[in-house]
């Protein structure tokens, strides 16, 4: 879009620039957001961190921008602040109706300021000043509109729904080289297939929230921190719940896995889950089978979150499937249904690694507390979780009995 720079004569009223009441951009623009989110419902239902951040800065923007026409000049730099803003919301996954609906609101808050002092003598004026209202906001509209629409095409572009297809295509089991010649990558020899457990973020929870930006925002962190720790190499296909990601073996060492789990928690803001599986390219189906139902066995565990290899808990794994020996380990745990709070303490003590400390906080209860019930499931099971064998029998216990529910 172009816009005109040359210089132009600033309004006035009453002898004082229109702009006046408008000049204390950030002292005004803390109001009118506070106004937006009284009044505007889709604005007032965004994150907090989008209201603080986002919101605050566009409409400070929008305010230096009705400024600086009204006097005349800098007005292709604020455009170009507010296009990047408009890209930012475009990638976050924020409404476009709630950001023009913010705007006009702005607008409207800010036209009763400027008139508030006017005279009848002022009518010349007051017409034009009008005008320059109707000429700020299709200004302002449609610089946002076109980055908004220019950066949503951006993250759909040919690139990623090639890297999408071959992502697919490999999970289904499907020829991929051609498409892996298309999006420009090459396929692996082999990968850490990753099943991913990313559970809802504490503002999804929040009535007074819209909860489908919540969870928007929440995934762009997550593939955002991916890409930057990943570059292109890893592919993913990722749901606001999670999903699987293809990272080819050997591009991290084992702890700098763990690391990129706790970042990709970090970037999320909450704790996710993840269980690997190694594999060639063409036995990625079953692996991420089997990844995700080891993913299923660690959730109904109610491990801490973190990476979990097969290897590690390949016992477990072998539990979870049919037969006599699991209907027997599923049995153990009988004698404590009738005393649910010591089974969840068993629950949680073994997904906290045994950590006293951490099980009472869970719980809310003193350490002693805990080693009491611990030492009840004990008497009524025949088995102590303080022994390794007792231990072990529990664990299998709760993965056999979990299943054996279902």
């Amino acid at each position: 879009m172009t816009v005109d720079s040359s210089a132009r004569p600033s309004l006035t009223l009453s002898g004082k620039p229109m702009s006046s009441s408008l000049k204390d951009v950030r002292s005004l623009s803390r109001q009118m957001v506070g106004h937006f989110v009284e009044n505007v419902v889709p604005c007032g239902t965004l994150p907090g961190d989008a209201i603080t951040g986002d919101v605050t800065t566009i409409t400070r923007v929008c305010l230096e921008f009705a400024v600086s026409m009204l006097d005349g000049v800098d007005i292709p730099a604020k455009l170009a602040r507010l296009q990047d803003a408009a890209a930012g919301w475009a990638r976050e996954g924020v409404p476009i109706d709630t950001i023009q609906h913010s705007i006009h609101e702005g607008f409207k808050i800010g036209l009763d300021l400027v008139v508030s002092n006017a005279h009848i003598k002022d009518y010349d004026n007051l017409v034009d000043g009008a005008k320059m209202v109707l000429e700020m906001l299709d200004q302002i509209t449609s610089a946002i509109s076109v980055a908004y629409v220019r950066e949503l095409r951006a993250v759909v572009s040919e690139h990623h729904t090639a890297v999408h297809t071959l992502t697919s295509a490999l999970l289904g089991g499907h020829s991929t080289s051609t498409m892996a010649r298309e999006c420009g990558i090459s396929v692996a020899p082999s990968y850490d297939v990753v099943a991913v457990a990313i559970p809802p973020h504490r503002e999804e929870a929040n009535p007074a929230v819209d909860t489908q930006v919540v969870a928007r925002r929440k995934l762009r962190r997550v593939q955002a921190e991916l890409a930057t720790r990943c570059g292109n190499n890893a592919l993913s296909l990722l749901s606001v719940d999670g999903g699987t990601v293809l990272i080819p073996a050997g591009m991290f060492e084992s702890a700098e896995l763990d690391a990129l789990v706790v970042q990709l928690s970090q970037a999320a803001q909450v704790g996710i889950t993840a269980t690997l599986v190694q594999a060639t390219p063409d036995l990625i189906p079953d692996a991420a089978d089997q990844a995700h139902e080891l993913l299923d066995m660690v959730q109904r565990l109610q491990a801490v979150p973190g990476l979990y290899r097969f290897d590690e808990l390949a016992l477990e794994y072998q539990l979870t499937r049919p037969g006599p020996g699991r209907e027997y380990l599923g049995s153990l745990l009988d004698p404590l249904d009738e005393h649910p709070e010591l089974l969840e303490t068993l629950q949680r003590h073994i997904a906290n690694n045994l950590n006293r400390q951490r099980t009472a906080r869970v719980l809310h209860v003193h350490t002693n507390t805990v080693d009491y019930r611990l030492k009840r499931i004990a008497q009524l099971t025949g088995f102590d979780p303080a022994q390794p064998s007792g231990l072990w029998y529990l664990r299998s216990a709760l993965v056999a009995r979990s299943y054996r529910a279902s």
